[in-house]
């Protein structure tokens, strides 16, 4: 808690101006004049928003301060036909939201893996954050080659029996298609006692999409909470995707207080763009 307080501080604002995307805004402009210029973005994903429409999901992607999104099913459907895909692309472009993914998408079968993949490329999306079964994955890959759309492999971290850890996908994919990668998710990550700075160092080479959360606490029963507030050692692991050179998004998941998130969630990026300021 020391630690967030003197990190609002110095950049300038408190609790209260985190939640003004504006001046979240200048923070970031302020650390780029200052030569820290991550190369990264901000995004959410919609999974957040799940209690609203998509509409009203977008219009508070932007109050938080931010650009991108990837949408779960409950914003577009997976079985959605192309006219339906194109309105919601249409609704993205006027509110200024890019678009980038889908997600988080289970595969069982190989019909899933062909309607995901079919969803993703009406729906003009750079990835798929997925978890396929481990039986699927020479035939996702088939898919990845022929749509050339990427597939980000998401880890759920204790009780998830097909991909725990990053490293748990990683060691599947690493001799398949350069398109084959992986979300971290830094929050689950914590919860099964790894080190999600460590995680994106060692197997960086892959990562595509990164989900940010905070944690109660490393264990099991560790449970999201506002950026700041929980264990995870933001400015370590800002620190260390700014020198990896990340050029993927940071996508916010924030799971608590389903039908009232948005405080949480523009306080967890004023956070974020506090530390980002006095780097």
């Amino acid at each position: 808690m020391t630690n967030r307080r003197k990190f609002l501080k110095a950049a300038g604002i408190g609790i209260a101006a985190s939640a003004i995307p504006v001046f979240s805004q200048a923070a970031v402009q302020q650390a780029n004049k200052e030569n820290t210029k991550p190369g990264f973005g901000f995004g959410i994903a919609s999974y957040s928003l799940r209690e609203f429409d998509t509409e009203t999901a977008l219009d508070m992607v932007k109050r938080c301060g931010v650009d991108r999104v990837t949408f779960k099913s409950m914003h577009l459907p997976l079985d959605s036909d192309k006219a339906a895909i194109d309105k919601t692309l249409a609704l993205c472009n006027e509110k200024g939201v890019l678009l980038y993914g889908g997600g988080v998408v289970y595969m069982r079968s190989k019909d899933d893996v062909d309607q995901a993949f079919d969803y993703a490329k009406m729906a003009k999306m750079d990835m798929i954050i997925g978890v396929p079964n481990h039986e699927l994955l020479e035939y996702v890959e088939g898919k990845v080659k022929e749509y050339n759309i990427k597939l980000a492999i998401h880890n759920h971290g204790p009780g998830d029996k097909l991909y725990p850890s990053a490293e748990s996908a990683y060691v599947l994919i690493k001799d398949m298609d350069k398109r084959m990668g992986l979300c971290i998710d830094i929050g689950h990550t914590k919860r099964i006692g790894r080190d999600p700075e460590q995680d994106v160092k060692d197997f960086f080479d892959r990562v595509f999409d990164i989900h940010i959360k905070d944690v109660t606490k490393a264990e099991h029963d560790g449970t999201t909470c506002t950026i700041g507030h929980g264990v995870i050692d933001f400015q370590s692991f800002l620190k260390a995707v700014i020198k990896l050179d990340y050029k993927g998004t940071l996508a916010l998941e924030y799971e608590p207080e389903g039908k009232d998130p948005l405080p949480a969630m523009m306080e967890s990026f004023g956070y974020i763009r506090g530390i980002l300021a006095t780097l």
